[in-house]
């Protein structure tokens, strides 16, 4: 960590306070991880000259080796911190190939050393040798009226917490049961490192790490990150502190493997990311054909390690562990890793032959289903896969009625495919199994989405980003924000990423609803450049056709994903509505009528929503509009009297 010093920096709404280690905004505290924070430091102290990337990896990890990338993301967080939109460089500037520059006016100021609390030469406060009184009288003569009224101070301080704990004793008393359970601990599991670097191995280091996220999503005192959200950390050094702000997460579990032959180890290590303390290690050998055992083995080790107290039934659940051919286990790893990889077809083959060899594995059936889907869904797979998907959701639950991966993966089909009725009791199901399972909650948001309730669904997806705030980060968005017209909250909470299509579309989407164009179409042209296979991406791509004056080029495009959307079978009622509002804007109200009636017929049906919608504004009065309405109207209704 950076040496920390007794400055005060103020630039637009900003205050940068080195003595209290924080940035704020508008006098709010803006959360912001140690690396990041020690980042942001550094180009203020240098502002206005070009600070070089090696100089600035050398301050920041002086001790450790890093790769550029471990920079990049550091740019991108204190970007994020600082609220800059996508292109904007108002107060970070990237000099391309060379480095970057703080381009806004700083006022500095210094806080005198007698109000700074001590700090010891690694940068640490010492609390030891703090005195104890108010910042205010630390520079008072020691006289008696001094004393006196420090003791009315304290007298009165003392009087004024009993007060307040008194209140909150009385709130904690009367509160609803779900709010009383402590916050669970935090946890990501990262990737174990290939220390051989064979590529025919490769495939473990992602697929083992999953397999024991998989076995604690049971314990409701423990949030473990997916693993969608330590992808990213595949065979990299680490900083443990900066992953653990980057993760927003308590503890980390990092660890390697070596395999020779038949024989692999497995060496890890539990660390607490705040003081760094390892709070257990261990090193694993065991025989290739047994790999079933690491998930059992490290699970347990983490419970120990935080001291987590288990009801019976969570101790059960991981201590059980049905047998599984080794071979078909191989292949359903490689499957998980695949499906990472957004290699779906191939996951399919992997996940189809474990299935084949062994058919008794749960989790086969649930990650096959997840890959049928993620093809139908996001590469126009089609019906056929939809169903082969359920078909696969339907034998992980037979297999395992209780297994929360079936529940979550079925449930977004049936949202999907416009059953969103019998989607919400499937969540319930599980969510009494694991109420703190943030994939989960985030899931009943989304079909709460669906069903128009757009108040719950925040609830519910807000609580899910409270536990795991990368849930589905990159996945999904917070719609019902945008369909509330809170546009500016809604950018707010997508994450500040260049590389991903899904989410440089919403960005586009919401800039254009803003009446912001020209942001918008770059961000949709992004989009189409990054996938122009996503649905989203094409819809992006047509409405900044219209935005360019090539209206006709527009509704050709849309035209042709129409009939992919026919020809295959894609049943995403809410992907189908963004058709209708791109053909609504390019001025086709026939055709954006037809997808809207579709769309809610499949299921998408937030009445309040549809009858505003301004992009739809052009519809209002039309006959097969107030038709679709009217649907909308009725079974929203309904979902309404039946879930709340």
């Amino acid at each position: 960590m950076l040496q920390r010093s007794n400055q005060v920096y103020k630039f637009g709404p900003f205050v940068l306070d080195t003595m209290k280690h924080a940035l704020f905004k508008d006098g709010s505290e803006v959360p912001i991880g140690a690396k990041t924070y020690d980042t942001l430091v550094f180009l203020v102290e240098n502002r206005g000259r070009l600070v070089g990337k090696q100089e600035l990896m050398e301050s920041l990890w002086a001790d450790s080796f890093v790769e550029e990338s471990n920079l990049t993301q550091q740019i991108s967080m204190v970007r994020k911190a600082l609220g800059e939109k996508a292109g904007e460089q108002k107060y970070v500037v990237t000099v391309s190939g060379r480095g970057y520059r703080f381009a806004a006016d700083v006022k500095e100021s210094t806080v005198p050393a007698s109000v700074a609390e001590p700090v010891d030469p690694a940068g640490k406060i010492d609390h030891e040798t703090r005195p104890p009184l108010l910042i205010a009288e630390r520079n008072s003569p020691p006289d008696q009226s001094s004393h006196a009224s420090s003791r009315r101070i304290l007298i009165g301080a003392i009087a004024a917490l009993v007060v307040v704990l008194g209140v909150q004793a009385y709130r904690l008393h009367t509160r609803p049961a779900r709010l009383e359970v402590a916050a669970p601990r935090s946890l990501a599991i990262l990737p174990f490192r290939n220390l051989k670097q064979d590529e025919a191995s490769d495939f473990l280091g992602f697929s083992l790490a999953d397999a024991v996220i998989t076995k604690l999503g049971y314990v409701k005192t423990l949030t473990v990150r997916p693993s969608s959200a330590v992808e990213k950390y595949r065979n990299r050094m680490i900083d443990i502190g900066q992953v653990g702000a980057e993760l927003k997460v308590d503890t980390l579990l990092a660890g390697n493997f070596i395999r020779e032959g038949d024989d692999i180890r497995i060496t890890s290590q539990l660390i607490g990311v705040k003081d760094q303390n390892i709070l257990w290690k261990g090193t694993f050998d065991l025989k290739y054909d047994k790999l079933l055992a690491v998930q059992d083995h490290v699970a347990q080790e983490i419970v120990k390690g935080l001291a987590l107290n288990l009801s019976p039934v969570e101790a059960e659940r991981l201590r059980t562990n049905a047998p599984v051919d080794p071979l078909a286990y191989e292949y359903y790893l490689h499957g998980v890793d695949l499906y990472s990889r957004n290699d779906f077809a191939t996951a399919i083959q992997m996940l189809v032959k474990s299935a084949e060899i062994d058919p008794r594995h749960a989790l086969t059936w649930a990650h096959l289903g997840r890959a049928y889907q993620a093809s139908a869904s996001l590469q126009f797979g089609g019906q056929g896969q939809y169903q082969k998907a359920q078909d696969a959701y339907e034998k992980a639950l037979a297999l395992s009625p209780q297994q929360i991966e079936a529940h979550i993966f079925m449930a977004n089909l049936l949202t999907d495919t416009g059953r969103v009725e019998q989607s919400v009791p499937l969540l319930r199901e599980a969510y009494a199994t694991n109420p703190n399972h943030p994939e989960l909650l985030w899931e009943l948001g989304y079909a709460y989405r669906f069903g128009g309730m757009l108040e719950q669904s925040l609830a519910e997806c807000a609580r899910a980003r409270q536990l795991d705030p990368g849930v589905k980060i990159n996945s999904s968005a917070l719609n019902s924000l945008l369909y509330l017209g809170r546009y500016d909250a809604f950018l707010e909470r997508l994450p500040n990423t260049e590389d991903v299509a899904f989410i440089s579309f919403y960005r586009g989407f919401a800039f254009y609803h803003k009446n912001e164009r020209e942001q918008a179409r770059a961000n949709f042209d992004h989009a189409y450049e990054l996938d122009p296979s996503l649905l989203q991406a094409q819809v992006g791509k047509a409405i900044s056709s219209e935005i360019s004056g090539r209206t006709a080029q527009g509704i050709a495009l849309l035209r042709k994903a129409e009939h992919r959307v026919d020809e295959r079978g894609v049943r995403d009622p809410e992907a189908i509505y963004k058709i209708a509002e791109a053909y609504s804007i390019l001025g086709d109200q026939e055709s954006a009528l037809r997808m809207l009636q579709r769309s809610v017929e499949n299921g998408f049906f937030p009445y309040q929503y549809l009858v505003r919608d301004p992009l739809l504004r052009n519809l209002s009065g039309q006959q097969g509009f107030e038709a679709a309405i009217k649907t909308a109207r009725t079974r929203q209704q309904a979902f309404q009297e039946k879930f709340f």
